[in-house]
């Protein structure tokens, strides 16, 4: 069920505030940090935001079901919806567990998690 974008928004806003929660108890507990430590738990802390915005941006847009399904890599032919698995990908923010749907070729016996990346051929949507 696709969610509202107030529910989104608020989703996102509790996993950013709960970040400025841990920064702000780091920044008590370190009283006199230097440049390199800062440095080091801004980038995990983006790296965290990062990733939990993208899952849940690539989520949003998976929550209607392409129809048709997806065309086979192989033989082209229109893929059928299985269910919602998940799956683990490598993104440009880090590895992404994803909750997605899944698509079957009864044909070539192959499935995809669309939508793919640039270099796939399933899933324009978020190239």
């Amino acid at each position: 069920m696709k969610r509202t974008r107030t529910e989104l928004k608020t989703e996102l806003m509790t996993h950013a505030e709960m970040l400025i929660d841990e920064l702000l108890d780091w920044t008590a507990d370190t009283p006199v940090p230097t440049l390199t430590q800062i440095e080091e738990v801004i980038l995990e802390f983006r790296k965290r935001l990062s990733a939990q915005v993208a899952r849940a941006v690539i989520e949003a847009q998976d929550a209607t079901r392409p129809v048709p399904g997806p065309r086979c890599p192989t033989c082209q032919r229109e893929m059928h919806y299985k269910d919602r698995k998940d799956h683990t990908v490598e993104s440009r923010v880090g590895s992404l567990r994803l909750e997605r749907g899944y698509y079957y070729c009864q044909t070539c016996r192959a499935g995809v998690f669309p939508p793919r990346s640039a270099t796939g051929i399933v899933g324009p949507a978020l190239e």
